[in-house]
C-alpha cells in the first residue's frame, strides 16, 4: 500500500509494556508517535498469555533472562499498537531509544521515561520482517484498519 508520496508505507508493532501502562504512560507515547507523523492503525490493551510471550521473545530462549522477561511481560496488561508510515519501524526505533534507558538519549521514550533495563517500557519490532511477524503474533487482519488521514498531505511531500 503507498502512502502519500513515492515511498511505500511500512508498518511496525509498538508493546507498551507492563510498567509503562501501570506508570500511565501509554497517552506520553502515543502522543509521540503521532507527533512524529506516524498513523495508529491498530490498538488493544491485553494481558499477554504465557504461551504468546514465549513466541514473541522464542530468540531470547536459553538465555539467562528469559524467564524474568517471560514473567515480567505476562506480569500485568501490555498495550499493543500497529503504527504505520514511511520508514515506520526506523522512526520507531529512534523514538525509542537505546535498550537500555541509561544509555538512551534524551529526547527519547526510554531517555526521558525510563531507568532500568529490565523496565523500559517499550517494544518496537527491530527490522521490516520481524515487524511482519509480530504484528501478525498480536493481531488478526480485521483488526488493522487503513484510512485515509487528512493530514497526511501535511507531513510528507
Amino acid at each position: 500500500m503507498a502512502a502519500t508520496g513515492s515511498a511505500p508505507a511500512e508498518r511496525t508493532l509498538v508493546l507498551v509494556k507492563p510498567d509503562g501502562v501501570q506508570r500511565g504512560l501509554v497517552g506520553e507515547i502515543v502522543a509521540r508517535l503521532e507527533r512524529r507523523g506516524l498513523k495508529l492503525v491498530a490498538l488493544k490493551l491485553m494481558q499477554l498469555p504465557s504461551e504468546r510471550a514465549a513466541r514473541h521473545y522464542a530468540e531470547h530462549q536459553g538465555k539467562v533472562f528469559y524467564e524474568g522477561l517471560i514473567r515480567f511481560i505476562t506480569s500485568g496488561p501490555i498495550v499493543a499498537m500497529v503504527w504505520q508510515g514511511r520508514e515506520a519501524v526506523t522512526v520507531v526505533r529512534s523514538l525509542m531509544g537505546a535498550t537500555d534507558p541509561l544509555k538512551a538519549a534524551p529526547g527519547t521514550v526510554r531517555g526521558d521515561l525510563a531507568l532500568d533495563l529490565g523496565m523500559n517500557v517499550i517494544h518496537g519490532s527491530d527490522s521490516t520482517a520481524r515487524a511482519g511477524a509480530e504484528i501478525a503474533l498480536f493481531f488478526e487482519d480485521h483488526e488493522i484498519h487503513d484510512y485515509e488521514r487528512t493530514l497526511d498531505r501535511w507531513i510528507r511531500e
